[in-house]
């Protein structure tokens, strides 16, 4: 083979990269890519790397998002130029929004050949601007080298050595290479010594006085640290479902109706926000009082601010004094009667065992019943909610079901995700592919559940292609089929639409036989109907990859 500077500079990128703390790089397949692409082979070959190939560019960038979700270890994704780094672009803005680190490595034409018309080429510098840390149009290997880059981007998306005052806030970073051919050639020997990623900077925290009324709200990727500052200052924690919070004993149920309520929600003077709140108007309208101050722990993207008189920070600490208890009490009282009880009704031990022929005919009955009862939709969540145990990972898609969640689920103290950043319905069963990979790295126990709706899993069909020589998460992909959008029911256009438009443009009803795409890509399928059977099928799981259709009414 012919000496390469191309092959010279990849080799030295992906070694750097692992030497920064980079365990998992995605790659889908293109001739300008390659040689990074055997670089990142010969790695992985060499247990330094974990590489994950993904033919969709779109499904790779969201497997790259999963595996960031999951480890907070930036995950890079690997393509070609063209219309493949386009394709890199839902999942790099959600990772803005969200604060997930991420390293997009997009392959390019040499300068020369952007702007004349050249194949494949674009103008690829800048593509993200809106979207990332921080961008750069890294030198033609021969012209300049890539040293140093690896250190720059990770410590960027780590938000450890990011620009314009965004220290602390991670996020995603655009490595754009070009090359000129030879396009690959000898891979030279280098050393691939696995490092750590930089630790994030984070400025002294914000001390929370005492006095104010004061509600702790957690989104989507709060994490603990919601139910801990909850905790120490004995406030109320409203919670999401997707937040990693809900749990404790600060925990509010029903927070929806309590929030509207004058005395409890109208009496709030200050709220304390961590990740990202999206499931409810109730808590967006709080977040908008003006006469409501508002500290929101920075995480990722935008900052929140729609009262126009939000304060950011970082992180924040409890100043030491006495509890309002009468506040956190009246919050308490009136979560435990907003309390939903889905647990199934006991047996009726009596009448079963009852010399009454009559009633025992009726008790049979009831138990049958029971066990016949179709599923819906409160059934379902509350199904998937109860098999789920610290060990294993649950992620919700952006459907109809999160909502249903959210608004019915109790306290548990499991590791929950779901890209509501932008909250949009793309890339959820490959991000939670990433998730499963990663949190199920080196033969660690529990499987990654999804919980979606039927448009959801279609907008992601992608994603369940898997190479046949990589190994396979156990995932287990849960679709509440409604046959359609039945999502838009609960906004505006349900009910100012005609019945037939609703249909055509929001809901777009479909037949799609998921049997048959379970089988096409190798997945095990289940379809069930009652309670009992989910819940047999959800508490044993496959070594593999199941995909579970649930059937609901529309």
């Amino acid at each position: 083979m012919t000496a390469s500077p191309a092959t010279d500079a990849a080799a030295s990128l992906i070694a750097d990269l692992i030497g920064h703390g980079v365990r998992d790089l995605v790659l889908s397949p293109g001739s300008r890519s390659q040689a990074l692409a055997l670089a990142a082979v010969h790695a992985a070959n060499e247990g330094a790397l974990r590489l994950h190939v993904r033919i969709d560019e779109r499904v790779a960038g969201f497997t790259a998002l999963g595996l960031s979700r999951e480890t907070g270890v930036p995950a890079a994704v690997l393509c070609t130029s063209g219309t493949a780094a386009a394709n890199l672009l839902p999942a790099a803005m959600e990772a803005f929004h969200s604060g997930v680190p991420l390293l997009l490595l997009t392959a390019d034409r040499p300068p020369e050949l952007r702007g004349v018309g050249a194949n494949q080429a674009t103008s690829q510098p800048g593509m993200f601007a809106l979207w990332v840390r921080e961008q750069i149009d890294a030198p033609v290997p021969g012209e300049g080298d890539w040293s140093g880059l690896a250190a720059r981007v990770v410590s960027v998306a780590r938000g450890a050595d990011a620009p314009h005052g965004l220290a602390g806030v991670q996020g995603p970073v655009h490595l754009n290479l070009p090359s000129r051919e030879p396009l690959s050639g000898d891979l030279p020997v280098l050393p691939l010594v696995p490092g750590e990623p930089p630790s994030r900077s984070l400025a002294e925290p914000l001390v929370l006085s005492r006095g104010p009324r004061t509600v702790v709200i957690a989104g989507a990727d709060a994490g603990a640290d919601a139910e801990e500052i909850a905790h120490a200052g004995s406030w109320p924690l409203i919670a999401e479902i997707v937040s990693g919070a809900r749990f404790g004993r600060r925990i509010v149920h029903g927070y929806r109706a309590l929030l509207a309520d004058d005395e409890l929600g109208g009496r709030i003077e200050r709220a304390v926000v961590l990740g990202h709140p999206t499931l409810s108007r109730e808590v967006a309208r709080l977040l908008a009082r003006t006469d409501v101050d508002v500290i929101a722990l920075r995480r990722g993207g935008e900052d929140l601010n729609l009262n126009g008189r939000t304060t950011a920070t970082a992180s924040v600490s409890v100043a030491p004094g006495p509890a309002d208890r009468e506040w956190l009490s009246a919050w308490m009282a009136a979560s435990a009667a907003q309390v939903v009880d889905l647990s199934e009704r006991a047996p009726d031990t009596d009448g079963l065992s009852s010399t009454d022929v009559t009633a025992r005919r009726h008790a049979v009955k009831a138990e049958l019943e029971a066990v016949r009862r179709p599923l819906d939709r409160a059934l379902l969540v509350d199904a998937v909610w109860r098999a789920t145990w610290p060990h294993d990972r649950l992620v919700f898609g952006s459907s109809r079901l999160v909502r249903v969640a959210d608004a019915l689920l109790g306290g548990k103290k499991v590791p929950v995700h779901a890209n509501r950043g932008l909250a949009g319905i793309d890339g959820t069963i490959a991000t939670a592919t990433g998730i499963a990979l990663a949190s199920q790295a080196g033969g660690a126990p529990g499987v990654t559940r999804v919980l979606l709706g039927d448009l959801a899993f279609l907008h992601d069909i992608g994603a369940l292609l898997l190479p046949p020589d990589e190994a396979e998460p156990r995932l287990q992909v849960v679709v509440g089929n409604d046959g359609g959008g039945t999502i838009f029911d609960g906004l505006e256009v349900g009910e100012t639409a005609a019945r037939a438009d609703l249909d055509r443009a929001f809901y777009t009803p479909h037949t799609v036989r998921l049997e048959q795409l379970a089988l096409a890509y190798g997945w095990e399928y289940h379809r069930v109907t009652t309670r009992t059977a989910l819940d047999q099928v959800l508490t044993t799981p496959a070594a593999g990859r199941q995909l579970i259709e649930v059937p609901l009414d529309r």
